[in-house]
């Protein structure tokens, strides 16, 4: 993970406002495929739906490259923090 990432990590834990479920969702997918790559677990069952929520948010971003991602995390990162400054 290069620098400007992990700031960005670090950023995203302290905005002034809570994002939404659906920008959570998106940091969380971004952050795994930049830190893991593709996911290759299998999809929850049952009545998980956060898991199978993040799951399906990680999944959709399958063949992204580690640095792609990375890079748009932090675009996100500061775009969250430009709309809830």
């Amino acid at each position: 993970m290069n620098a400007e990432f992990e700031k960005a990590v670090k950023e995203s834990k302290e905005l002034t406002k809570r994002p939404s479920n659906e920008e959570l969702l998106k940091l969380y997918a971004l952050f795994k495929q930049a830190s893991e790559g593709d996911n290759t677990g299998e999809r929850p069952g049952g009545f998980d739906f956060k898991a199978i929520a993040k799951h399906d948010a990680w999944n959709e971003l399958k063949g992204m490259s580690s640095q792609e991602a990375e890079k748009n995390y932090i675009e996100f990162v500061q775009e969250l923090q430009t709309k809830y400054a």
